[in-house]
């Protein structure tokens, strides 16, 4: 197990430095400069170029971002806050993000399993029926589409709770983007958890437990349930990143201070900043491959055979 997970690791840290150089580079040789062009003159830029290292080829401008990332840092920016250090903006972005984030996993995994575990104990009956129209209405409605109705509903014309993300008053605030970021994560899980079901119980193992006398909640949890897991797994992974990340539009509409709408401001602000651009890019990076890695580890876990075929290979 140690093996398999140490090459993991080294396979994960190998995948960040590739994609990190690919996003230096690419930054890098966009057209135009990093900070306000029109109001600075000729010699200003040029001592704005070298202030930043610009004027140094990019392999050594590249080791030096690299130097500055194993010392913790992002550096400053050139167009948002005033040229402030990246790092201590990004992380409150972070957190605020990360809040509203675990609410939506935690809600749309629980709810989404729960329909699915419905749906496929019902199998062609009115409440599987019932469930995979859910389904389907959560992958066709927007997420801000959701956020939007919510906020008429229950901010402007029953005003329950407050139109725009107070910090102050988390509890409240958090309530409509999590329950708008968690509509897709609960449709996804529950169509896949359906399907999976169907799939293993159908499948002739669990037919001969069931021949054993082995039913209900047993059965369910020990053969069915566990064999499923994998693909379910598999689903939820992608969606824990996008959910911790933020939602950029829900971000903007609800006036969240999170990574999302930071990522909206350094792009389409008065300037963009490429090296929030960049800072947030890693960041991005880093969460989906450090998910990727524990999904990989999971898998081990839940199944030791993937150990083996993954040592044979």
């Amino acid at each position: 197990m140690s093996k398999y997970i140490a090459k993991r690791i080294l396979m994960a840290a190998l995948t960040l430095f590739i994609i990190t150089f690919v996003l230096f580079v690419l930054i890098r040789i966009m057209p135009g400069d990093p900070f306000p062009v029109e109001r600075m003159s000729a010699e200003m830029i040029m001592q704005k170029r070298i202030e930043l290292g610009l004027d140094k080829p990019i392999l050594v401008q590249f080791g030096d971002y690299l130097s500055m990332l194993a010392g913790g840092s992002f550096g400053n920016g050139t167009a948002l806050y005033n040229g402030a250090p990246i790092k201590p903006i990004m992380l409150k972005c972070l957190e605020n993000s990360f809040k509203i984030g675990v609410l939506s996993i935690l809600f749309g995994t629980i709810v989404g399993l729960a329909i699915g575990i419905l749906a496929a104990l019902n199998r062609g009956k009115f409440l599987d029926g019932l469930c995979t129209i859910v389904s389907i209405l959560g992958v066709c409605i927007p997420s801000y589409v959701f956020m939007i109705f919510l906020q008429y509903t229950f901010a402007y014309k029953i005003p329950f709770f407050p139109y725009f993300f107070d910090a102050s008053n988390f509890v409240n605030s958090a309530v409509m983007p999590s329950l708008s970021l968690s509509l897709f994560a609960i449709s996804t899980v529950a169509r896949f958890t359906r399907n999976e079901m169907v799939e293993v119980m159908n499948s002739d193992y669990v037919k001969l437990a069931e021949a054993k006398g082995l039913y209900g909640w047993q059965l369910i949890r020990k053969h069915i349930l566990r064999n499923a897991l994998i693909p379910i797994v598999t689903v939820i992974a992608p969606l824990v990143v996008d959910l911790l990340t933020g939602a950029m539009v829900i971000e903007k509409i609800y006036g969240i201070n999170g990574v999302g709408k930071l990522m909206v401001d350094a792009i389409a602000g008065q300037g963009v900043d490429y090296n929030y651009v960049l800072a947030l890019g890693i960041v991005f990076s880093s969460l989906y491959i450090g998910v990727m890695l524990l999904l990989d580890i999971l898998y081990g876990i839940i199944d030791p055979r993937i150990r083996l075929t993954a040592k044979d290979g």
